[in-house]
């Protein structure tokens, strides 16, 4: 069954969401934050098929979160490393963790631990304005269009309810 494309939706979580496509893809990007590059080792410390992890790395080359490197000509053999653009998506994961931590850990705490070596601390990651810089929350916060909505969706009645604007 052909799953549903979100890349053109007009919001960037969906978008973000079919560009992950399944829980795989996160686990890779963890992996190479953990300094893993190579396909060997990623297969190893995921325990994934191997048709699935090729078509994962091929899917965040495509859209540029890892850079592929060839290290061998014979055969050949390549790393796969985090650009500018996968190294962004750490804030995403860091807050993935938190929730889980929050939600998901058992009594005995987190399982992983995010250490801080600017200030020497663990960490938890938060997210904040970036105007104030005042812890941003559900309530709040409201979502309003942004410059990118399309502007042959911003009369219909369901999006001016969604944005409060009727």
């Amino acid at each position: 069954m052909k799953r549903t494309s979100f890349s053109n939706w007009p919001c960037s979580i969906a978008r973000t969401m079919d560009l992950l496509g399944d829980a795989w893809t996160p686990l890779v990007l963890r992996e190479a934050f953990y300094g893993i590059h190579r396909f060997d080792d990623f297969r190893r410390e995921l325990g994934i098929a191997r048709n699935t992890l090729a078509d994962r790395l091929r899917r965040l080359v495509d859209e540029g979160l890892l850079d592929k490197r060839l290290y061998q000509d014979e055969p050949r053999r390549y790393d796969y490393v985090l650009t500018d653009k996968g190294r962004d998506f750490f804030g995403v994961l860091a807050a993935m963790a938190r929730w889980g931590d929050r939600w998901l850990a058992g009594e005995e705490g987190a399982p992983i631990v995010f250490h801080h070596h600017s200030c020497g601390r663990d960490a938890e990651a938060e997210v904040v304005c970036g105007g104030c810089g005042e812890p941003m929350t559900a309530e709040g916060t409201t979502m309003r269009m942004g410059p990118g909505f399309p502007e042959r969706l911003r009369q219909r009645p369901d999006v001016q309810r969604r944005f409060g604007a009727a």
